[in-house]
């Protein structure tokens, strides 16, 4: 079963990571995993600019790293960004020297307070690690654009039916989806301007 919208247990469960931001009126907080990557994150930033929203995009240090020009361009236009570990390693598989060592490693090209365990995994030993230096952002609601058994035309049903203000929602600026978020982002867009919501990024 795939859950869209984070199951109303899961922050009761992890209360130090953030989930959403239920007090700012009429606001959803759009972020990226996975990049920069030249396929597809300028195509991303000219669909926000075309639209004037700001986002959040949690980068992974290599990429950073291969690709210094669209790092800054994120930051150039008013973008805000997160560390999402320097090689996106599993914590489930990643013994905690190598994880911490991935973070620290990673925080050394993106200057932010911010961090998302990729894949949402996280030991409460490495998470208690980073929240001495960092809050620890995670999501309300998973678009599965990274899934090809999930079609765009369901993510985007989903979307209409289950977002709220104060969600943080999930896509990805990762070359191996460029052609399913052409689709998905634009129509989500839409369908959250429609539904009256302000974009924000998370500051």
């Amino acid at each position: 079963m795939k859950f869209f919208k984070t199951p109303f247990f899961v922050p009761w469960l992890f209360p130090k990571r953030k989930w959403g931001f239920y007090l700012i009126e009429n606001a959803v907080f759009l972020t990226f995993d996975d990049g920069p990557h030249p396929d597809i994150t300028p195509w991303v930033l000219d669909e926000l600019a075309k639209n004037n929203i700001k986002a959040t995009f949690f980068c992974v240090g290599e990429n950073v790293q291969k690709y210094p020009q669209i790092y800054n361009r994120i930051l150039e236009e008013g973008h805000r960004v997160g560390n999402h570990s320097m090689r996106h390693e599993n914590s489930s598989k990643t013994n905690f020297k190598e994880y911490i060592g991935s973070y620290e490693e990673a925080n050394k090209l993106i200057d932010s307070d911010l961090y998302r365990p990729p894949y949402g995994r996280l030991s409460l030993t490495k998470q208690n690690r980073i929240l001495k230096d960092k809050k620890i952002i995670m999501w309300t609601w998973l678009s599965y654009d990274f899934d090809l058994t999930v079609s765009p035309d369901l993510i985007l049903i989903k979307a209409q039916t289950q977002i709220k203000k104060g969600n943080i929602l999930v896509l990805h600026d990762n070359p191996k989806i460029t052609e399913r978020i052409k689709i998905i982002l634009p129509q989500l867009i839409s369908i959250l301007q429609k539904k009256g919501f302000d974009f924000k990024r998370i500051d």
